[in-house]
């Protein structure tokens, strides 16, 4: 089926999300919408599906105009769409969480468990998913549980399938897996447009880009066109993929995390025994797919969490028992995954944002009052140091965009006399400009001789930042390897298979690949 969409503009408010877009993709063709984080994409895919309806402009299904007033609509018309953030419902099976709305009956309209089975049964064997009809869903790992999506878009005869950011939470095997997969839909004629930002994944598999800034079309590009390019077409501007990090120089251990357990918000183990060091003068970086405990030990190391057992040290000093602003009085320099909840007040000002916790100290107050001339002068000299983009230090910080509210939470953290710098998914939603940015910043803290741990579910930035990299799965540390480790090995070890072994499997495939390039050469005509 071919999709046209003619002029696609959506507002939101005074936000103009979607700016008279044009998009063409052809039957059979994996069509990459390509923009950095904010640009429009997932909304304009979310008024395909029916989800949004666009302020003006036109879908188009085989040359027809096409209307949806949801995403039954869309779904009748060929669409599917797997978002970002899967729609399964956890205690459901399979087969359930595929059927749920469209639900096959047998005689007297009696829901058919059978059929259900027998249709995920149907499409997995025809693409090769190895999916359990009657598997659990909060049981399977986050790969299958996309291939179930995969399976629920296909059950429903979907001709064009919309893919959301579908390698956010996936390992680099599992990402192979996906490619894979989506080549086998385009052979069978379906059309898929891929939502990303990540450069590689989409020179791997695109048969033609567009690339969307700030709500609009700025141009199409060719799958052969260099990640530099494709970034510079993003961001509007030229932009340094490599990080210069330099030789680090590691001096004695300063932070150290010895025999660490904690619980998760449901009481179960998310944190397993974990040791962990950084010396100073080092970045190390935390890798592994979401959900594997990070979150649980960032916020244990500034205190948010109490540990079941455990030591957490830093410069021979224990942390554990001590308050949150204690330890940020100790040094520690903290960046949390979600800043919209954990980073910044959205109602207070940027300069506000930029003191939040040294808002009681000097030089910000005296006798319990702050001194609106020094915040504000402080909040100039850090938006022009760190290249935040704002109109007025006095305005609130929801204001800005997400990267540069991301700057704001770095600069606070990052403009003290730091023993510990944590930083956790740095540079999440922000564009390619902002992460080189970021990343020059953590590298200089580095320098300074502040041990640095990073954790990133991003493996480009794992590689480009780490001098170190500690793999957890499933709450423990299964190796702490060089940060030179080969993409495969790491992708491996992320999916739980120890070092040692992650090395051997990684040399064999690597072998009989070449093998088999090998033989496709001596066979070519």
């Amino acid at each position: 089926m071919k999709l046209e969409l003619r002029g696609i503009t959506k507002r939101f408010g005074p936000l103009v999300a979607n700016d008279h877009i044009d998009l063409v993709v052809e039957p059979g063709e994996i069509h990459a919408l390509l923009g950095e984080n904010g640009a429009g994409k997932s909304t304009l895919m979310n008024v395909l599906y029916g989800l949004y309806d666009p302020d003006e402009g036109q879908v188009l299904l085989d040359g027809q105009p096409a209307t949806f007033s949801g995403p039954g609509d869309a779904v009748a018309a060929g669409i599917g769409m797997v978002h970002q953030h899967f729609m399964l419902v956890p205690v459901f099976t399979v087969a359930e969480s595929v059927a749920l709305g469209y639900e096959p009956t047998g005689p007297l309209g009696i829901i058919s468990q059978r059929e259900a089975r027998k249709r995920v049964k149907e499409i997995s064997d025809r693409f090769g998913f190895d999916v359990d009809p009657d598997a659990v869903i909060e049981d399977l790992p986050v790969g299958v549980q996309q291939r179930v999506e995969i399976i629920k878009a296909l059950s429903r005869d979907a001709r064009v399938l919309i893919l959301d950011e579908p390698t956010a939470v996936l390992t680099p095997q599992e990402t192979d897996e996906l490619i894979g997969i989506m080549r086998q839909l385009k052979a069978e004629g379906t059309s898929i447009v891929f939502i990303t930002h990540k450069l590689r994944e989409v020179r791997a598999i695109a048969d033609s880009i567009t690339v969307i800034r700030r709500g609009k079309v700025v141009g199409e590009a060719s799958p052969q066109s260099s990640e530099t390019e494709l970034a510079s077409l993003m961001v509007g501007r030229s932009v340094s993929m490599a990080v210069d990090k330099g030789h680090a120089a590691p001096g004695e251990e300063s932070f150290v995390v010895t025999d660490l357990s904690v619980l998760d918000g449901k009481g179960q183990v998310a944190v397993d025994r974990l040791d962990l060091t950084v010396r100073h003068g080092e970045i190390v970086v935390v890798a592994g797919v979401q959900g594997n405990g990070q979150t649980e030990l960032t916020e244990t190391i500034l205190g948010l969490v109490e540990p079941v057992s455990g030591s957490i040290v830093l410069d021979g000093k224990e942390l554990v028992g001590r308050s949150v602003k204690q330890r940020l009085r100790a040094g520690i320099g903290f960046v949390p995954e979600d800043r919209s909840t954990g980073g910044v007040i959205a109602g207070f000002t940027v300069a506000e944002n930029f003191i939040l916790d040294v808002y009681d100290t000097q030089p910000f107050a005296s006798l319990g009052s702050l001194k609106p001339g020094v915040v504000e002068e402080n909040a100039h000299r850090r938006a022009e140091q760190f290249d935040v983009r704002l109109t007025s230090v006095h305005d609130p910080i929801s204001t800005l965009s997400g990267g540069n509210q991301q700057k704001v939470v770095i600069a606070r953290e990052m403009s003290r006399p730091l023993r510990l710098l944590v930083a956790s998914q740095p540079t999440r939603g922000v564009d390619v400009g902002s992460i080189e940015f970021i990343h020059k910043e953590i590298v200089a803290e580095r320098d300074k001789g502040t041990p640095v741990l990073i954790v990133s579910t991003e493996l480009d930035e794992v590689m480009a930042l780490a001098d170190r990299i500690a793999v957890m799965y499933r709450g423990r540390v299964v190796g702490v390897v060089p940060g030179d480790t080969e993409r495969d090995v790491l992708g491996l070890m992320m999916a739980g298979v120890p070092y040692e072994e992650a090395l051997s499997q990684a040399a064999q495939h690597r072998t009989a690949m070449s093998a088999a390039d090998n033989t496709s050469e001596e066979t070519a005509p």
